[in-house]
C-alpha cells in the first residue's frame, strides 16, 4: 500500500442553477488532480446545484435534472483517477438531502447525509432538505474519512459518532458566507473538534458571489494537534494537493509549514464587495454598470470597487449638477473618474428643475420649500440614471451605505434607484477606512490601476447631500462615528435602549437614531439587493415588519 494519502482541495465559483457548467469545474478540477497523482478530490458544499438554491430545490425537474448531470458525469470520468467527494441534492426514498457522494472507479461508493440544517441567519435549510440521524464513515483508498457538511462541524455530535466509527480524517465540505465576524469564528470551531477528536481536519469552502451572499473561500487544513499547517488565499478559484503519510498507529500526519494567508478586515471587506459585484454583473450577463457621480465618498468608492470588479471600460459616471453642487465635487467627481480610467459624463439638471418649478408653481403655492423639492433632485437623478440603463444595456449601481439606508437618509425613486447597491451593507465609517486602504494596497486580480484612485479631498470634506445650500449630513443625524456605534448597537447586537444609554450614550440621540431605524423599514423592502458583510444585513437576515407598532420603553 502506498504510504501517503493525497487530497487535493478545490474551491470553486459555481453559478446557480447551471448544472452542467458546475460539474465541468469540477471535472477540469478533477483532471488536474489526476495529473497530480491524487487519492481524491475534496469539492464545496451544493457544488452541483451552486449554493444557495433557494426554491429551485422545490421544482422536481431541477432535482431530477441533478440525478441525471450527475450520472452522465460519472460515465463521462470512467474508472480511472481520484475519487471524489461531491457536495449536492440528491433524493433518496422520497426525501430530498444535502449531500456528499464519493465517487470511485466509475461508481457511486459512498454518501454522507447532513445532519444538521441550519435555519437561521440567511439559511433556510430546514424549508427544504431532510435531516440525516446517521452519519457515515467511508472508505477513500484505505483511508476512513468521516466526511461532514457544513453545518455538522459546528456542534459535537457529528465528530463524535464519526470517531467511534473509526474515522483517521475529518473532511467538511462547506458553502459558509462571507461576514467579517465569521472568518476567525471557522477556524475556532474547527481547532475544537479538532482538539476533542485528536484528528486532522480538512476544510473546503465555496467562492463567488451569489445575490446578497459572496463566498470567500479561504479554505485550510489543520493537523491532529490543531495547527493550521495550511491555507488557501481567498477570493480566488484555488486548489491545492495535500499529502498525508499513514502511521502505523493508523494515524494520518503532515508536517507542513508553509506560509499561511493572513486576513486583514479591510481588505476582507473591500474583496468581498469586489468579488460580490463582480460576480452579480457577470452571472447575470449585464455589459457594464452606471453610477451617479456626486463628488462624495460613497459614489468614488462605488465606482473604485465597480473598476476593480469590472475594469474600466465597463464603468460610466454621470455627474448631475443642480444649483446647489459645489465646484469642488465638480472637481472631485471628474478627478476621481479621471484616476479611475473610466467613462465620464456631466448631464446638467438645472433646466429640468426649473422646468419643476413651474410644474409645482400654483399647487405648491404659499408653501416653503422643504424635503419635497430636495427629493425631486434626487429623483430627476434617478430618472436620468434608469434612461441611460434602458437605452445601453448597463446596470444602475446605487450608492448608498448602510448608515444611510438604516435611517433613511435616501429617496425612494430617487438615489435608490439601481439594480444592486454594493455598499448597501457598509456603515459609513467602514466606507472612510476601506476607501483609505484601496489608496494604499492594491491585489493582482483587480482591474483598476495600482495607484491612489480616490482624492484625499473627497475622503477629508463633510459628507453631503448637497440638495441645498450648505447642507451637510450632520445637520439631522449625529456625526457618523456616533450614529454607526448606536446602529451597530441596535442591529448587530439587538441591544435594548436603556443599555445602549448605559454605555454612554446621550439618551435623546439613542431615542432619535431608534425612531429613524423603525420608521425607514418600508424603504429597506424597496431598496436593491446589496452584498452581505455583517452578521446582520438588511433582506435575508434582518427581517423586520413593517407595520410595527411595538415601542420599547425607556427606563433611564
Amino acid at each position: 500500500m502506498n504510504n501517503l494519502f493525497s487530497t487535493y482541495l478545490s474551491q470553486l465559483n459555481p453559478i446557480v442553477g447551471n448544472i452542467s457548467y458546475n460539474l465541468n469545474l469540477v471535472k477540469e478540477s478533477w483532471e488536474k488532480a489526476k495529473a497530480l497523482e491524487a487519492d481524491v478530490l475534496i469539492t464545496s458544499e451544493l457544488i452541483v446545484s451552486g449554493y444557495p438554491p433557494d426554491d429551485l430545490l422545490l421544482r422536481p425537474s431541477f432535482i431530477k435534472k441533478i440525478e441525471e448531470e450527475v450520472k452522465k458525469f460519472i460515465g463521462s470520468i470512467g474508472t480511472e483517477g481520484p475519487a471524489i467527494i461531491l457536495g449536492t441534492p440528491w433524493l433518496l426514498k422520497g426525501e430530498l438531502y444535502n449531500a456528499s457522494l464519493v465517487i470511485d472507479q466509475g461508481k457511486i461508493n459512498g454518501l454522507s447525509l447532513k445532519n444538521n440544517l441550519p435555519n437561521y441567519g440567511v439559511f433556510d435549510e430546514e424549508r427544504f432538505f431532510t435531516s440525516s440521524s446517521t452519519t457515515s464513515v467511508i472508505n477513500i483508498r484505505g483511508v476512513s474519512c468521516g466526511i461532514l457538511v457544513c453545518e455538522d462541524m459546528w456542534t459535537s455530535n457529528v465528530c463524535k459518532s464519526l470517531v467511534e466509527n473509526g474515522a483517521q480524517i475529518l473532511i467538511v465540505i462547506n458553502a459558509s458566507p462571507f461576514d467579517i465576524e465569521k472568518l476567525n469564528d471557522r477556524e475556532k470551531i474547527a481547532s475544537k473538534r479538532v482538539n476533542e477528536t485528536n484528528l486532522p481536519l480538512i476544510y473546503v469552502n465555496q467562492l463567488g458571489g451569489q445575490d446578497e451572499l459572496v463566498f470567500d473561500g479561504n479554505s485550510f487544513v489543520l493537523n491532529h494537534k490543531a495547527n493550521k499547517i495550511i491555507s488557501l488565499s481567498g477570493w480566488q478559484n484555488n486548489s491545492k494537493l495535500v499529502s498525508w503519510e499513514r502511521g502505523s498507529n493508523g494515524k494520518l500526519l503532515n508536517f507542513s509549514a508553509e506560509p499561511y494567508y493572513k486576513l486583514n478586515e479591510y481588505q476582507e471587506i473591500y474583496t468581498a464587495l469586489v468579488l460580490g459585484l463582480k460576480d452579480y454583473i457577470n452571472k447575470n450577463g449585464f455589459k457594464g454598470v452606471i453610477i451617479g457621480m456626486s463628488g462624495g465618498i460613497d459614489s468614488a468608492l462605488t465606482a473604485c470597487i465597480a473598476t476593480d470588479a469590472l475594469g474600466c471600460e465597463k464603468v460610466h459616471c454621470i455627474m448631475m449638477p443642480s444649483f446647489y453642487t459645489s465646484t469642488e465635487s465638480l472637481t472631485d467627481a471628474k478627478e476621481c473618474s479621471d484616476l479611475l480610467g473610466v467613462k465620464y459624463s456631466i448631464i446638467d439638471i438645472k433646466n429640468i428643475l426649473n422646468e419643476y418649478t413651474i410644474i409645482f408653481k400654483k399647487i405648491f403655492s404659499g408653501l416653503d420649500e422643504d424635503e419635497t423639492e430636495e427629493n425631486i433632485q434626487s429623483r430627476v437623478r434617478g430618472a436620468i440614471l434608469m434612461a441611460l440603463s434602458n437605452k445601453f444595456g448597463d446596470m444602475v449601481l446605487a450608492t448608498g451605505n448602510k448608515s444611510e439606508m438604516s435611517v433613511g437618509y435616501a429617496t425612494l425613486y430617487g438615489d435608490m434607484c439601481g439594480g444592486f447597491s454594493v455598499l448597501k451593507d457598509v456603515y459609513k465609517t467602514v466606507v472612510f477606512k476601506i476607501a483609505s486602504w484601496r489608496n494604499e494596497n492594491f491585489l493582482e486580480f483587480f482591474k483598476g490601476k495600482d495607484c491612489e484612485v480616490i482624492p484625499k479631498s473627497i475622503i477629508n470634506k463633510p459628507p453631503t447631500a448637497e440638495l441645498k445650500a450648505n447642507q451637510f449630513d450632520q445637520d439631522k443625524l449625529p456625526s457618523y462615528d456616533i450614529l454607526d456605534a448606536i446602529l451597530i448597537d441596535l442591529i448587530e447586537k439587538e441591544k435594548s435602549l436603556d443599555q445602549i444609554i448605559l454605555d454612554g450614550f446621550d439618551r435623546n440621540t439613542v431615542l432619535q437614531v431608534y425612531k429613524l431605524l423603525k420608521i425607514a423599514e418600508y424603504k429597506r423592502r424597496q431598496s436593491p439587493p446589496g452584498i452581505k458583510i455583517t452578521n446582520k444585513s438588511f433582506g435575508r437576515e434582518r427581517r423586520y415588519p413593517i407595520t410595527n407598532q411595538f415601542l420599547e420603553k425607556v427606563l433611564n
